[in-house]
């Protein structure tokens, strides 16, 4: 099986996230488990040498609660996507080592929780984009999923594909997120 044929048929596995709302904010929520312990699946969450191979940037600064940092993407997604603007701000907003992991990238907020369950760990992913828009959500939706698939690869194989290889992947998802959140 091919890296792209793993990650579609993990993605497809897995159950789409939800859309939710809060007052007038949109948001996402994705749950997942994984077959490794907490604090295996905090160092992928937390450490550069884990995010490159599932999340389109790094997370540059001092690991606490209210520690500004820098959120540079990496440079296959800067040349491939033409990203005009490749490094945002954002700040650590919740540190709770293994568990909690809060901060903003650009407008957005994002959410990890990490819970130890029977078989390893649950991971709940809640992200509210700066944006409210639906079909940004859509896309949103469609690239998150996509990221925590390449975490499964990355906690199962100890590596995933480059990102910027399974688009093909990425936009099959927007169809189905366009009919979960009622667009398509």
């Amino acid at each position: 099986m091919t890296d792209l044929e793993a990650v579609d048929a993990l993605a497809g596995a897995a159950d789409l996230g939800e859309l939710i709302h809060e007052g007038d904010r949109v948001g996402l929520r994705f749950v997942r488990r994984y077959r490794h312990p907490v604090e295996r699946v905090w160092r992928a969450l937390t450490e550069s040498d884990q995010l490159r191979f599932w999340m389109p940037c790094d997370i540059v600064g001092e690991r606490r609660a209210e520690a500004p940092i820098t959120l540079p993407f990496w440079p296959g997604h800067v040349a491939k996507y033409g990203i005009t603007e490749p490094v945002l701000s954002g700040e650590i907003q919740i540190w709770e080592p293994p568990s909690r992991f809060g901060w903003t990238w650009g407008g957005d907020v994002l959410l990890w929780e990490l819970a130890s369950v029977a078989d390893g760990t649950e991971l709940t992913f809640t992200t509210w984009p700066a944006d409210p828009d639906l079909a940004g959500a859509v896309s949103s939706a469609a690239g998150y999923h996509i990221c925590l698939t390449e975490l499964i690869l990355l906690l199962d194989r100890g590596s995933a594909p480059p990102m910027t290889e399974i688009d093909a992947v990425v936009f099959r998802f927007e169809e189905a997120y366009k009919q979960r959140f009622g667009l398509g």
